[in-house]
């Protein structure tokens, strides 16, 4: 057999810490562990870990502690956020966290940083310790995501004299910010990192946008500053890899199903491709799930190795992404690691030869 040929962009992953049926929370955070250790060894980039709440569907709601987990059982792996919404969470507590965790990990760690909640809007209130107006009803209040981010930076870099917040810094002190990426799935956020001289990333696996023309509005209009010189543009895809055609097809059918759950507002522990197979499907779930194909055409890929290699390239070519994050909603631990090997090896990254810790 002739060797995979190298890799045209990086492969990363990103994981939401899913919940499968039958498996208590706890377990699947231990899971994105564990499946960390194994990507650092498949010769995978970075691996970075989202921001949910109040969502049975995934674990993952405290994204600087589980990058602080996942880095310390990893030792080259580039490990961040991905992201931390923004909305939720001071701008100190953020800039120290991620100072922290730069100065235990110094040049691994990244802050992909969300502009919405991540969640409805009432745990979107009790995140921030607020209560409703008394109006017409609750909501996460004005998109304040630039100020926020300005206020971020101001506590790393300093604030101009006279500001209200002069003189109060980010501890650790002397410790870089880690790269900074603004996530997005509409035109907004593009334009908002281009705006700010961030990374973008694209959340591919959502929305309707048309990552083609995103990433092209960002890179024609982003802007150098201190902290980026020249734009970079992660692609966020749904990627299932199986030894077999038809596996491959039931696993991506039971990611469907939680899918439609969720379209529906019924979210649940994502299904095993048993359960999917078994479920009778209601005339409003498969249309759902015809209007989610549709919208994320070429986004959600599922085969063997060598097919869903092909088309990934093929988008890559496509929309110019400077690297690929992949997301693999799969039940089982043991296939989802498997998925991420297959992928790993027909794209021809590096194995390492051992998990540095």
């Amino acid at each position: 057999m002739s060797p995979a040929p190298p890799p045209v962009v990086p492969l990363s992953v990103l994981d939401l810490s899913p919940v499968p049926s039958g498996t208590p929370a706890a377990t699947a955070l231990r899971r994105t562990v564990e499946l960390a250790r194994a990507a650092e060894r498949f010769g995978y980039h970075r691996y970075w870990l989202a921001e949910h709440h109040n969502q049975p569907s995934t674990a993952g709601s405290a994204p600087a502690v589980l990058a602080a987990a996942v880095a310390a059982a990893t030792g080259e792996l580039r490990v961040g956020a991905g992201g931390v919404m923004l909305p939720n969470h001071a701008p100190l507590a953020v800039a120290e966290a991620f100072r922290v965790l730069a100065a235990l990990h110094p040049g691994r760690i990244d802050l992909g940083l969300g502009r919405a909640p991540g969640t409805d809007a009432r745990t979107a209130l009790a995140l921030r310790g607020t209560r409703p107006d008394p109006g017409p009803g609750p909501g996460p209040g004005p998109d304040d995501f630039t100020e926020r981010f300005t206020e971020l930076l101001g506590h790393v870099d300093g604030f101009a004299p006279g500001h209200r917040l002069a003189g109060v810094r980010a501890v650790p002190d002397g410790v870089p910010l880690p790269p900074v990426w603004v996530l997005g799935s509409s035109e907004r956020g593009a334009t908002t990192a281009a705006r700010l001289g961030t990374g973008y990333a694209h959340a591919g696996h959502l929305g309707t946008a048309d990552p083609v023309a995103l990433l092209r509005t960002y890179r024609e209009g982003f802007r150098p500053c201190a902290h980026r010189a020249a734009p970079h543009a992660l692609l966020t895809v749904v990627a299932i890899v199986a030894d077999a055609e038809e596996r491959a097809r039931a696993l991506l059918r039971a990611h469907e199903l939680a899918s439609v759950r969720a379209r529906l507002g019924r979210p649940g522990p994502l299904p095993s491709a048993e359960e999917a197979a078994a479920h009778a499907w209601t005339p409003a779930e498969r249309h759902v799930a015809g209007q989610l194909a549709e919208e994320l055409d070429g986004r959600v890929v599922a085969g063997t190795a060598p097919e869903v290699a092909r088309r990934l390239h093929a988008l890559v070519a496509a929309t110019g992404a400077d690297e690929l994050v992949v997301l693999t909603p799969v039940h089982g631990h043991a296939e989802r690691e498997r998925s991420y090997e297959l992928l790993a090896r027909a794209w021809g990254l590096a194995p390492r030869t051992a998990a540095t810790r």
